[in-house]
């Protein structure tokens, strides 16, 4: 049954080969579909679970959120450090963990923060150690394993988020050293360069701390040999520490220590001229709602193209069947029973059907291959285009039955047949 279907499909290959490409079509849509909006979703909630507030400068809190969370987009700018120990004093503040971007190496954002950064994500190191000290780097797993980085190995940023094709802006005077490499997490860590937010501070000659105690007493010093230009001197100190830049971070990732903090803490930030905070489970949720309406109208499209494409098989069968009429009848007079020729016209819909959804899935998951290679945004969001979801064997399924419909209604039109009346005008 199943070789004289094959050989009825052979015999017609242009007819096959443009239902099942039809069902195909529909059928990688539905998934490509399935597949972004699982993973993304999924994606958006890991990275998020345990982060309540993103704390940076005014401007777009779902840009905010992306930039400081998800880590692909840009940041909306810099803040001033005392936020940091302004936020860490509040009691209703468990952590706050700094973030200052800017830099990336092949790609992969430079991130310096401090040791609870790694807690807030509960990452851990598989080989190497923490930083300790300014220039040191930990990678995270997808990083290590795509530059093929190992402990010891020095590398130089590159000044922005985005990879310098022309290689002419790295910060050759302050090169990273790795000392220790994460395990998988599963969040958007796995593409991060984690350092101290003093290495980043020391690569863009932003003085800090130390540096401002040198300044001091070089400044006592002068005082001391040129007691003449006191005055002079304090005006051209505080010109240069006007002039010099001030230390700053990026943002502040917040995690709650009471239900309080949510009700107050939000609303008393935002009233600030410089500051505003943003939640990222709502801003996530506020971008899956715009993207919402869109995939369920492409999805729609799938399911209409994949009935088009039961449609396009019901009415090549019926029209095979009919050509066909004096060949089946024969088999009839040979032997075969009703049940085995209508088996055989079932057999042939289900064929084409499962090459077309078959064909269908591959073709999906090979888009999702080239898309991540060619499109930074969604290698960045983690899409894989080697999982497969419990939704593509409902597609699946949903495509088979597509083509046993299709093609039942030709089947049991054999049973209506006069095999006398059939064979005679065959003959």
């Amino acid at each position: 049954m199943i070789r004289l279907a094959w050989a009825y499909m052979c015999d017609r290959p242009l007819t096959v080969g443009l239902n099942a490409l039809l069902l195909g079509i529909a059928v990688a849509t539905l998934v490509l579909l399935l597949q972004f909006a699982t993973q993304a979703g999924e994606r958006f909630e890991r990275d998020a679970r345990g982060i309540d507030l993103v704390v940076g400068a005014k401007g777009s809190p779902l840009q905010l959120v992306l930039s400081s969370v998800y880590h692909i987009d840009q940041p909306t700018g810099n803040i001033p450090l005392g936020e940091l120990a302004r936020l860490r004093a509040d009691p209703g503040v468990g952590k706050a963990v700094p973030l200052a971007l800017g830099d990336n190496f092949e790609g992969f954002r430079i991130v310096g923060s401090d040791s609870g950064l790694l807690d807030l994500y509960g990452a851990r190191i598989a080989q190497g150690r923490a930083f300790a000290r300014p220039s040191e780097v930990v990678l995270g797993a997808d990083v290590a394993r795509r530059t093929g980085a190992g402990l010891g190995q020095k590398f130089v940023g590159s000044h922005g988020l985005e990879t310098d094709p022309d290689g002419e802006q790295g910060h050759d005077h302050a090169p990273f050293e790795t000392v220790g490499i994460l395990a998988p997490t599963g969040t958007a860590l796995d593409r991060l360069i984690i350092t101290s937010v003093e290495s980043v501070w020391d690569v863009h000659g932003i003085a800090h701390d130390e540096h401002d105690d040198d300044h001091e007493g070089e400044a006592g010093h002068d005082h001391a040999d040129h007691d003449d230009h006191d005055h002079d001197s304090e005006h051209h100190d505080e010109a240069l520490q006007a002039e010099a830049p001030q230390p700053e971070i990026t943002a502040i990732l917040v995690r709650y220590r009471n239900a309080a903090a949510a009700m107050r803490l939000p609303t008393q930030i935002n009233r600030q001229t410089a500051l505003q905070a943003a939640a990222p489970a709502a801003e996530a949720a506020r971008l899956l709602g715009l993207f919402g309406s869109v995939i369920e109208g492409a999805r729609l499209f799938g399911w209409l193209l994949a009935l088009s494409a039961g449609l396009s098989l019901f009415v090549a069968l019926w029209s095979a069947t009919r050509a066909r009429e004096g060949d089946l009848a024969l088999l009839r007079v040979m032997g075969a029973t009703p049940g085995a020729v209508f088996g055989t016209i079932l057999a042939e819909g289900l064929l084409i059907a499962a090459i077309g959804a078959v064909g269908g899935i591959a073709l999906a998951h090979a888009a999702m291959a080239a898309a991540s290679s060619a499109f930074p945004t969604i290698s960045e969001l983690g899409i894989s285009a080697l999982r497969f979801l419990p939704g593509e064997a409902v597609i699946l399924g949903a495509a088979l039955t597509i083509g046993l419909v299709a093609a039942a209604i030709p089947a049991i039109r054999i049973f209506r047949v006069d095999l006398a009346e059939t064979l005679a005008k065959y003959s």
